[in-house]
């Protein structure tokens, strides 16, 4: 079994920054790929940004060149740097971890930016 503890989401003001860890632990041989998404209230949840084991990013365009995703392999760990944050990135943030065949999900942490 694969467990992910999420953490770092909070209240910010808009403009300002956030950083969220998500630590994974249990059965681990090798962590494919990790990523971050997010759902906000009355929305489907939607990526954020993603990181392959050789580090190769992807990021949604509402994100790019704001947000940051980095990763820990010794620590197995996923980071998302969020800066300049604007209102609409209000949303529960999820982490997500590929491992072998299989997908995990952390329970989320919310992120609130206040105007």
């Amino acid at each position: 079994q694969v467990q992910l503890v999420e953490s770092g989401g909070g209240l910010v003001q808009v403009g300002g920054s956030l950083r969220l860890s998500c630590a994974a632990s249990g059965n681990i041989f090798r962590i494919n790929a990790m990523g971050w998404y997010r759902q906000a209230p009355g929305k489907q949840r939607e990526l954020v940004a993603t990181i392959t084991s050789d580090g190769n990013t992807n990021y949604a365009d509402s994100v790019k060149g704001r947000f940051t995703i980095s990763r820990d392999n010794a620590k197995n760990t996923v980071y998302l740097q969020m800066n300049s944050l604007k209102p609409e990135d209000t949303a529960v943030y999820y982490c997500n971890i590929d491992v072998g065949l299989r997908g995990y999900w952390g329970k989320g942490t919310l992120v609130t930016v206040s105007t």
